[in-house]
């Protein structure tokens, strides 16, 4: 059932698709013909699907800035001495 397929150039991560017949016998030809169109109508929403652009959280949005550093040059309470 992998007609056309290279397995020299399968990403050996991706867990092999498995097609189980629960019910009668199919011919050859007509698991052929799912397999063509299960994986057509696969390939197509993969390339039309979009994800949703990421929207910083409130969390995000209300955090407050870091503080500038310390300026050690200036004595603390600005006296000195």
């Amino acid at each position: 059932m992998t007609a056309g397929h290279d397995p020299a150039a399968a990403d050996d991560s991706a867990p092999a698709p498995r097609v189980e017949v629960v019910r009668g016998t199919p011919s050859e030809e007509e698991l052929a013909a799912l397999l063509a169109v299960v994986g057509e109508e696969y390939t197509r929403e993969t390339e039309e699907a979009v994800a949703d652009e990421a929207r910083p959280s409130a969390w995000q949005l209300t955090r407050r800035r870091l503080r500038r550093p310390l300026r050690r040059d200036i004595p603390w309470g600005r006296f000195s001495g």
